[in-house]
C-alpha cells in the first residue's frame, strides 16, 4: 500500500456480530488494531434482528472506539441464495460470457430479478473447456436495511460480501486446500456452511442445522425458556462420546451431551449428503481433511466426533496466520473468539490484495449515493475556486476586460474560419455524392455491356444446324415476343439476319419494366418434331439461362402441315439466371 490506512470489517451473523479494525502499513502484512464480539441475546424473530443489530453496534462502536470510516461487511449465508451452473465453452469472449450469465441468472434466481441484488463469479472446475459460474443472490431490502443501519454511524460501505465466500478467501490466504480437497465447516447459530476447497475450486452448501437446533432441543427437553437453555448449553454442553464411556456425574450434563450428539449426528448426515453431491454432481475429489469454525463448533469433543464419523483429520481453522498482532492486542481474549473470525479476516484481505473470489452485493441505489458523496469534496473545491476567481476578476476588471476582448475577437475569427471550412466541407461532400452517383451509373453500364453478347453466344452455341432464329428480344414471361418482322410472309424473311435483337416489338409486347428477366425468341427449323425438345434441353444447360424446365415456355409451335413439308416454326420464352438493366 502506498500509505497507512484503516478499514473496519463487520461480519453480521444471525445472533452475533464480529468487528475488527485493520491497518495497512506500507510493505507488510495487514495489522489487527482492534476487535470485538457481541451477541444479540435471546431467540430473536426475523423482524427483531435489525433493531438488535443496531443497538449492539451502537454499544460496541462506543465502547471500543472504532475510528475507521470505510466498512466492509459480510452477511450470513442463511440470508443468501447460492447456485452453481455449468456453462458451455465460449472461449475468451467476455461479452458473450456476460450475456449467457445474465440469461442464466434470470432462469435460476428464485425471485423477481428487479427485487434482488446479485453478483457472479466464474469458478475453475479443473476440466478443460468447462466453465462454472456461481450466482449469489440476496433480496435488496435485506442489504439496504443492513447498510442503512451501519451508515447511520457515519460509516461508508465499500463491500458487501457473503460469509462463506469471505471464509474461503481467508482459507486460501492461509494456504488451505492447495493441492487437495479440504472442507471447512462453519457451525453457526441458525445455519451451518460447508465450504469445499479443492485445488483452487470453490463449492458451498448451506445446512440448516446449527447451535440453535441444540438450544431448542434443550429448551424442549427441560421445559425452560430459550435464554436459559442457551446458558445450560454453554455451561454443560459437549458431544457425548459413542460406545461405552463413563457419563458425567451431573444428570443435566449427561442429558445435554446426548442432545448435542443427536444434533451433531444429524449434521454429520447432512455432511455426508453434501460430500456425495459434490463428488457426483460437481465431479470433485474426496475430502481428506475437515476444519471447524463458528461459534457452535467449540463444544468439547466436537473435532473427535467428526473425525470418528468421517475417518479424516479434524482441527480448528486458524485464520490469523496472515495477520500481524501488535502488543496491545489481548491475545487471551482473541483466542476465545478466534474460531469465529475467519469471515472478518477474509473481508480484511479484500482491501489489501486480489482475492480468489470477489463479489459485492451493494445495491445500485447505494452505489449512486456513494458516488455522489465521493464527488462532494470536488464540488466544494470547485465552489471555492469559483469564489476565488470572482474575487480576482473583481480586482482586475479593467485588465481582464481587455484580455477578454482580445479573446472574443480571436474566437470570432476562429468561428468564421471554422464556418468557412464547414461550408467547403459540405460543398465537397455534395460534389462527392454527385460524382459517386455518376460512378455507380457508369459501373452499372460497364458491368452490363457483355450481357447481350453472352446471351447471343449461348444461343448460337445451342442452335442446331437445321435451325435459325429470326427474333431475340427482352420478354416478361407472359408470352413469346412477336416481332413486327414475323408478320410478313415466310419468303420475305429468308434474307434477314439470324439475331435481329433490336427489332421493334410487336403489339403484344409487355410494358417495359426497366429489368430484363426473360428472353423471348422465335425461329424456324427443318426436321422432326423431336428436334425442338432436344433444343430445349440444351437451353437448360447454359450459364445464362434457367435450369428449371418450368421457366422455359413454348408459347407457339407450328409443326409441318404434311410429310413432304417438314418446315416448322416456334416461339419461346426462357428466364435468365440473373436479371440486368436494359
Amino acid at each position: 500500500m502506498a500509505k497507512t490506512d484503516t478499514i473496519l470489517a463487520i461480519d453480521i451473523g444471525a445472533d452475533s456480530v464480529k468487528l475488527a479494525e485493520f491497518s495497512y502499513p506500507p510493505g507488510g502484512k495487514f495489522v489487527l488494531e482492534k476487535f470485538a464480539f457481541a451477541e444479540y441475546g435471546g431467540d430473536l424473530k426475523e423482524e427483531e434482528l435489525l433493531t438488535a443489530l443496531t443497538d449492539k453496534l451502537a454499544a460496541v462502536l462506543d465502547e471500543h472506539h472504532f475510528t475507521a470510516k470505510k466498512v466492509l461487511i459480510s452477511i450470513s449465508g442463511q440470508s443468501t441464495f447460492v447456485r452453481f451452473v455449468k456453462l458451455p465453452p465460449m472461449g475468451e469472449k467476455e461479452d458473450r460470457v456476460k450475456q449467457v450469465v445474465e440469461y442464466e441468472a434470470k432462469q435460476n434466481v428464485p425471485f423477481p430479478i428487479d427485487e434482488v441484488v446479485w453478483d457472479y463469479q466464474l469458478i475453475s472446475t479443473g476440466v478443460e473447456n468447462e466453465i462454472e459460474v456461481m450466482f449469489i443472490v440476496v433480496k435488496d431490502t435485506v442489504v439496504e436495511e443492513l447498510t442503512n443501519a451501519i451508515e447511520k454511524f457515519g460509516k461508508e460501505i465499500s463491500v458487501v460480501d457473503v460469509a462463506p465466500v469471505a471464509c474461503y478467501n481467508a482459507a486460501r490466504a492461509n494456504e488451505v486446500g492447495g493441492n487437495e480437497c479440504i472442507m471447512i465447516l462453519n457451525i453457526g447459530s441458525k445455519c451451518s456452511s460447508l465450504v469445499f476447497i479443492d485445488s483452487g475450486r470453490f463449492f458451498v452448501r448451506p445446512i440448516p442445522i446449527a447451535g440453535h437446533s441444540i438450544t431448542q432441543q434443550i429448551s424442549k427437553e427441560f421445559g425452560i425458556p430459550f435464554k436459559d437453555a442457551e446458558e445450560l448449553k454453554k455451561k454443560h454442553g459437549f458431544v457425548a462420546l459413542g460406545g461405552a464411556y463413563e457419563e458425567p456425574d451431573s444428570e443435566v450434563a449427561a442429558t445435554i451431551s446426548k442432545i448435542v450428539r443427536n444434533v451433531m449426528t444429524r449434521l454429520h448426515g447432512e455432511l455426508n449428503r453434501s460430500i456425495n453431491v459434490y463428488r457426483s454432481q460437481e465431479k470433485g475429489n474426496k475430502p481428506v481433511k475437515l476444519y471447524l469454525s463458528g461459534g457452535s463448533s467449540v463444544m468439547a469433543f466436537t473435532p473427535r466426533f467428526f473425525s470418528d464419523k468421517l475417518k479424516i483429520p479434524v482441527e480448528y481453522f486458524n485464520p490469523f496466520q496472515v495477520v500481524s498482532l501488535p502488543d496491545h492486542i489481548n491475545r487471551e481474549q482473541l483466542a476465545e473468539v478466534a474460531h469465529m473470525f475467519s469471515e472478518v479476516i477474509g473481508l480484511g484481505l479484500r482491501h489489501i490484495t486480489s482475492c480468489p473470489i470477489e463479489i459485492s452485493l451493494i445495491p445500485e441505489r447505494i452505489k449512486k449515493m456513494q458516488e455522489i458523496r465521493r464527488k462532494t469534496p470536488y464540488f466544494y473545491a470547485s465552489a471555492a475556486s469559483f469564489v476565488l476567481c470572482l474575487a480576482l476578476i473583481y480586482f482586475s476588471t479593467g485588465k481582464q476586460e481587455k484580455i477578454d476582448g482580445k479573446k472574443v475577437m480571436l474566437a470570432k475569427s476562429i468561428v468564421e474560419s471554422t464556418e468557412k471550412l464547414k461550408d467547403e466541407v459540405n460543398n465537397a461532400g455534395k460534389k462527392k455524392d454527385s460524382l459517386m452517383s455518376e460512378l455507380r451509373d457508369a459501373q452499372n453500364i460497364i458491368s452490363g455491356r457483355g450481357n447481350w453478347i453472352n446471351i447471343l453466344n449461348e444461343l448460337q452455341a445451342k442452335v442446331p444446324d437445321n435451325m435459325w432464329l429470326i427474333s431475340v428480344a427482352p420478354g416478361t414471361g407472359a408470352g413469346a415476343a412477336i416481332s413486327a418482322a414475323t408478320d410478313a410472309p415466310q419468303e420475305e424473311n429468308k434474307d434477314k439476319p439470324m439475331f435481329p435483337i433490336f427489332a421493334k416489338r410487336g403489339k403484344t409486347a409487355a410494358v417495359d419494366s426497366g429489368k430484363v428477366e426473360w428472353i423471348d425468341f422465335e425461329g424456324y427449323f427443318f426436321g422432326a418434331t423431336a428436334e425442338i425438345d432436344s433444343f430445349k434441353k440444351r437451353l437448360l444447360t447454359t450459364s445464362v439461362f434457367t435450369e428449371k424446365p418450368a421457366e422455359l415456355l413454348t408459347r407457339e409451335f407450328q409443326p409441318p402441315k404434311d410429310e413432304k413439308n417438314n418446315f416448322s416454326t416456334f416461339k419461346m420464352s426462357i428466364k435468365l439466371k440473373t436479371s440486368f438493366n436494359k
